[in-house]
């Protein structure tokens, strides 16, 4: 069977061990993600995960079972072929570098949006708040640019329904 990549958003009560008990469900089945973020939304009493994954059509189908029928989970939601504006927050951290670096480095930014948070006399921190794969892209662009003196940390993505077909 043929996997492709799925988003999945789930609404989930805001208690202890419920985090750990819906990743379990994944470990639990060998099924892998590739992405899981979560946080509270505007009730308290709820929070949001938003589960990326790469499966076949029938693995995808049973997790989407085995997360409607958890207690803790209040609504489940099939991202993967509805429009939904979808974002992933990337830090790429700079060593060693020399006063050309850092202008390359401020170059770089400047043409492609991004935001400085940090630096010191050799190290710069850069942030990036776009899709997976311009993110992807942006790692890329740095490994090639600062070879073996870039370090990346990045966040899982967070997704939402568009309200609009435009900017997507």
């Amino acid at each position: 069977m043929e996997k492709k990549k799925r988003w999945i958003s789930a609404y989930v009560e805001n208690q202890i061990g419920v985090l750990a008990k819906v990743s379990g469900l994944f470990s639990g089945k060998n099924y892998n993600l590739d992405t899981l973020t979560v946080g509270k939304t505007e009730d308290d009493t709820m929070s949001r995960m938003t589960i990326g994954l790469t499966c076949d059509d029938l693995t995808f189908e049973q997790i989407i079972k085995q997360l409607n029928r958890s207690i803790e989970v209040i609504k489940v939601i099939d991202f993967t072929d509805i429009p939904v504006h979808k974002k992933e927050l990337l830090f790429i951290k700079i060593s060693n570098c020399t006063e050309k670096d850092k202008e390359e480095i401020f170059r770089i930014v400047q043409t492609f949006h991004l935001s400085v948070t940090d630096y010191d006399k050799n190290t710069v921190l850069v942030q990036c708040v776009k899709t997976e794969e311009k993110n992807n892209d942006m790692i890329e662009l740095f490994r090639q640019t600062f070879i073996n003196r870039i370090e990346v940390v990045r966040g899982g993505s967070v997704a939402i329904e568009a309200i609009s077909s435009a900017d997507r």
